[in-house]
């Protein structure tokens, strides 16, 4: 089955582990994915993340991505990702200058950027003074 928007199915796949309290969520590999992962992580949002191969002998095009989510208690009903949704689809791109690119929610939460620069948090666009295509939200 081919996908229509991979960013979205990745988005789905870490809120739907969120939602069912997993400890981790494991994905298909791709560049964008890795990413999207590394900025997550870096703003606390997630524990880490890590590639690895599957199948036999290692081939490359069976690589994962998999997700180590993040709680704040044993339960797994508190953590920092609360809110994470697609902003550009396929149907409807949205793309911010780099001059109107304002913080989300006080700074509490981050916007992901694809820009000529590369896959960028909303704080590291503003710094570089580039906009570029609003992927996700995340609070």
């Amino acid at each position: 089955m081919t996908q229509t928007d991979p960013i979205a199915d990745f988005i789905t796949i870490i809120r739907n582990a969120k939602l069912a309290r997993k400890l981790e969520a494991v994905a298909n590999y791709s560049r964008m994915r890795e990413e999207i992962a590394r900025i997550l992580g870096r703003e606390g949002f997630i524990e880490r993340y890590e590639v690895y191969s599957e199948g036999r002998g290692k081939n490359p095009k069976f690589r994962k991505i998999r997700i180590h989510l993040r709680y704040y208690d044993d339960l797994r009903r508190f953590g920092p990702l609360n809110h994470i949704s697609r902003v550009s689809k396929p149907s409807r791109r949205v793309y911010v200058d780099s001059g109107k690119n304002v913080s989300l929610r006080g700074g509490t939460g981050i916007r992901i950027l694809s820009t000529s620069s590369g896959v960028l948090s909303d704080v590291e666009a503003r710094r570089k003074r580039v906009g570029g295509e609003v992927l996700m939200e995340v609070w």
